[in-house]
């Protein structure tokens, strides 16, 4: 038997779960025969515009009922979805459309001016789709929803679902493609080491567009779960009401999400007699942390996790474990298998440092129209046909097979669960006016993972303000891009190649980062 595509999972649901509640977003429910019905409408108003099979369409919504419907009704269609932040930059914006090859684009009607601006110079694209109204007379998502459903295309598990877009060590956001079968497989995986059910309610703070919360809302659907939506942790007090009051059982999050909770006060004493679930992914938590996590939710199992987009999950460490292993994140998930190698692609032993190498159905096609770098991340397995995906870091295990990381084969910083490309940022500092040189460079935050900080040299006859370059960053990059601090050298340090000395500007920036350090250079 086949595997079932990401539309069949829902329809599934539907059938099984019809009357139980899938979404909860704010005041709006719907049930699951509720959303296989507007996920039929959207598919339908889609083909009638002429959106079908291997056509890709682009979602650019904060977390809803919206964005899932439009997801659903575009792979209904035939057609893939790419998943963007509503926060993201004109710039970002046009590239992604563009190279995608996105015919339409969801969104919010606030922005829409901006994406159409950037779907102008995207060959292909065609439909701008507002929520909550129309734009300048296309239908809106509400139109389309409201439509009868129609016959649609035959969708098969090897058909492409999505493209999931990831900043690489080039600063360009690379997009990794997948076929239904990789994700539904990868989602059915994890259902399986975390026990899911559909009697679980899951708690979802985290973005749909970004790849730990879009799974968040597959998991719910492959088992006929309830997905409770929130806006982020901007007001967790909220966030903790939310809990109590939807009977939350499964809370995901990622070291910032943990960090804010862990400093409520009080929180420990809180009666949460439901939650039973745990996950953390997006960047490690110290043991500290997780012994305060684990603190102030007595009742409920901590899964640690591993994962990078081009797979979406690679490792999980069983709760039981994390006395006996801390710092470890854990063993590979169900049906697949990982090792570690060196430059030679040597297989390595116990407590051997060398790159993470993944094999299974999860690990993607490739990078969207990118064969250079696919050549890259991919490379022939050990069976005829077979691919292994190389994960960049660095890795070690003990003597029982489970896993701990060591560190990046790149420069890529983590900042609240986000890749940050320094080459990007860098790129956006050197158009200010005066900068001659700038570099990037992550520094340890215990409650952001690492926060970016930036080095610039003026040129000659310049002066450099490091609060305004600040705002020229936050003027074209998303919040989390941002430097916390600029500082300002008259020279860039080098090493004796010429090469540019990121580790004594790493430890400049550990410096200046500190509350009671001065800055090592003219200014912060």
């Amino acid at each position: 038997m086949t595997a079932r595509t990401l539309p069949q999972e829902l329809r599934a649901s539907a059938i099984e779960h019809g009357d139980r509640t899938a979404i909860v977003a704010g005041e709006r429910r719907l049930s699951y025969t509720e959303l296989d019905r507007a996920a039929d409408g959207v598919a339908a108003g889609l083909r009638e515009l002429g959106v079908g099979r291997g056509d890709r369409v682009a979602v650019i919504l904060p977390n809803g009922v919206e964005p899932i419907v439009a997801i659903y009704g575009a792979l209904r269609a035939g057609a893939a979805f790419t998943t963007l932040n509503p926060t993201a930059k004109p710039e970002k914006l046009a590239r992604v459309l563009g190279h995608s090859g996105a015919v339409a684009a969801v969104c919010d009607t606030e922005i829409a001016e901006s994406v159409a601006a950037a779907g102008a110079g995207a060959p292909g694209f065609r439909h701008l789709i507002g929520v909550g109204a129309a734009v300048d007379g296309a239908p809106s998502l509400d139109d389309l929803a409201a439509r009868d459903p129609e016959p649609v295309p035959r969708v098969l598990d090897v058909d492409l679902a999505a493209i999931i877009y990831t900043s690489g060590s080039t600063g360009v956001p690379k997009g990794a493609a997948f076929l239904h079968r990789n994700m539904t497989f990868v989602s059915g995986s994890i259902v399986e080491y975390l026990g899911l059910d559909r009697d679980d309610r899951i708690l979802c703070v985290l973005p749909l567009s970004h790849t730990y919360g879009l799974y968040q809302l597959l998991l719910s659907v492959r088992v006929g779960a309830t997905l409770v939506l929130e806006h982020g942790m901007s007001f967790p007090g909220r966030i903790v009401e939310t809990l109590e009051r939807e009977r939350i059982t499964v809370l995901p999050g990622v070291p910032t999400v943990w960090q804010v909770l862990i400093s409520l006060r009080g929180l420990s004493e809180r009666e949460l007699p439901q939650l039973q679930l745990l996950t953390n992914a997006g960047g490690a938590l110290s043991v500290a942390q997780i012994a305060e996590v684990r603190r102030t939710f007595p009742n409920a199992r901590l899964f640690s996790m591993y994962g990078q987009t081009e797979c979406k999950r690679v490792c999980y460490l069983p709760p039981e474990q994390l006395d006996e292993r801390p710092g470890s994140v854990g063993i590979a998930i169900p049906g697949t298998e990982v090792w570690i190698q060196d430059e030679e692609g040597n297989e390595l032993g116990p407590d051997e440092v060398g790159e993470l190498v993944v094999r299974g159905d999860h690990v993607m096609q490739g990078y969207w129209r990118d064969p250079e770098a696919t050549a890259r991340k991919l490379e022939s397995g050990r069976l005829p046909g077979d691919r292994v995906l190389r994960s960049g870091d660095l890795f070690r295990s003990d003597g029982a097979g489970y896993l701990y990381f060591v560190g990046r084969t790149d420069d890529i910083i983590k900042s609240r669960g986000e890749k940050v490309a320094p080459t990007e940022v860098e790129g956006v500092l050197q158009t200010a006016l005066g900068v001659r040189e700038a570099a990037v460079v992550g520094v340890a935050d215990e409650l952001l993972g690492q926060v970016v900080v930036a080095h610039v040299s003026p040129a000659d006859g310049c002066s450099l303000d490091p609060r305004a370059l600040r705002r020229h960053c936050a003027e074209r990059l998303e919040d989390y891009m941002v430097p916390k601090t600029v500082i300002v050298h008259d020279r860039l340090p080098t090493m004796d190649n010429g090469k540019l000395d990121r580790l004594a500007l790493g430890a400049l920036a550990a410096t200046a980062v500190r509350p009671e350090a001065s800055s090592p250079a003219h200014e912060r």
